[in-house]
């Protein structure tokens, strides 16, 4: 993360004694990317975050693998058609991913046990309702059109108030803000689509007790459940430059011109081989001979999934795209406007039309995307199709 924050109680100085009521010493525990080498912050518990005491290997669903994108075609899914159940971690529907990234959808209103990734960042996207993401950094209160980032390692868990539905991006890496929004030092520059201010953290300590608490934890090799001794909220403070944040699509400052922009003005979030892109209301293209819609396209190096998560995508009708829909255009395929678009948002603009009314999350990746079962369990058939009739 780009600014420093400090919640709670804190020593001075890192690393120096810093003693409970009781005369004992509190528990460091440095949370750091990179081997020591980018961002981290300080933890301080009650008790060991080391002192586990049971440890299980727990078995690989067969919902979570992936077939390639064969024969090539662009997809789409209907996630309205997918049934709800699990939580937010284990009812997770995988819809396409790859060795960078993994793409899943999830409707629930069960709370999740506690989890830890240990392979990589995550995005989630609250697409409907309310929930609580508990953590050892405290609790952040999140709702439709947050994107909550979970930094690698986090132990956290998910309490919804209601039915929630929500669009999950698990990364093999780190997710930050683009580079080209950020001074050398950090801070969001003032061309940046959002900024420091637009970010929501936990604000003060969550604690809680417990003994022989389970924690599943996900690594490379697969899932595990750790029981930890005491319970893993215990921390009375912490500081630094790692935490989990939520930030609300509807913050971000869309960038606009005279004529069409391409997806790169609308990128939110960049990860290891993919980007995240926000496309909110804007005003439309003023240019008086503009054409206020995409292009045709054919991004040869990248698959491009899109989740329309409301409003009204003009280019996309008669597609049978609407809200709750994902769309992939792989690579070696050209896609645009639906035919007839082109026209129709052009006599739009001549009848007084100046705005956009779409909302989505993109999602460009930078290899092949493969397909998961949930996403063909609800493909359409059909879509690939739609531009020939």
């Amino acid at each position: 993360m780009p600014y420093y924050r400090v919640v709670g109680e804190v020593p001075r100085k890192r690393h120096v004694q810093f003693r409970r009521p009781d005369g004992g010493l509190y528990a460091e525990e440095l949370m750091g990317e990179e081997g020591f080498s980018s961002d981290s912050s300080l933890l301080y518990h009650r008790y060991l975050p080391t002192a586990i005491i049971k440890a299980e290997a727990v078995e690989p669903s067969a919902a979570s693998v992936l077939t390639p994108n064969l024969p090539l075609s662009p997809r789409h899914f209907r996630t309205q058609d997918l049934p709800s159940g699990g939580d937010l971690v284990t009812g997770r529907g995988l819809l396409a991913g790859n060795a960078d990234v993994r793409m899943s959808y999830v409707a629930t209103e069960t709370p999740s046990e506690l989890y830890r990734n240990s392979m990589g960042d995550e995005c989630v996207y609250i697409a409907s309702g309310r929930v609580v993401f508990e953590s050892t950094y405290g609790a952040l209160e999140a709702g439709e059109g947050d994107y909550v980032v979970v930094p690698t390692g986090t132990i956290h868990r998910w309490v919804p108030r209601g039915r929630v539905t929500a669009f999950v991006i698990e990364a093999a890496g780190h997710i930050r803000p683009p580079k080209r929004y950020l001074s050398k030092y950090g801070q969001f520059l003032e061309h940046a689509p959002y900024c420091e201010r637009d970010l929501r953290t936990p604000q003060e300590p969550l604690t809680v007790e417990g003994e022989e608490v389970p924690v599943l934890v996900r690594t490379r090799g697969g899932l595990t459940r750790l029981v930890y001794r005491n319970h893993p909220f215990d921390v009375v403070g912490w500081d630094g430059c790692l935490y989990p944040y939520a930030f609300n699509i509807d913050d971000f400052e869309p960038i606009v011109k005279g004529i069409h922009a391409p997806p790169p003005v609308h990128q939110t979030f960049e990860g290891p081989n993919f980007v995240i892109c926000s496309f909110c209301p804007r005003p439309l293209d003023f240019h008086p001979e503009a054409v206020p819609i995409p292009y045709n396209h054919h991004n040869v190096d990248s698959d491009e999934l899109m989740f329309y998560a409301g409003g009204d995508y003009s280019a996309r009708k008669g597609s049978g795209i609407d809200v709750g829909s994902i769309s992939l255009h792989p690579a070696g395929f050209t896609h645009g406007p639906q035919p007839g678009a082109v026209e129709a948002v052009i006599e739009a603009v001549r009848q007084g039309h100046t705005r956009t009314n779409e909302l989505a999350v993109m999602v460009d990746t930078f290899r092949p995307l493969d397909l998961g079962p949930a996403g063909l369990s609800v493909e359409d058939p059909a879509y690939a199709w739609t531009w020939a009739r």
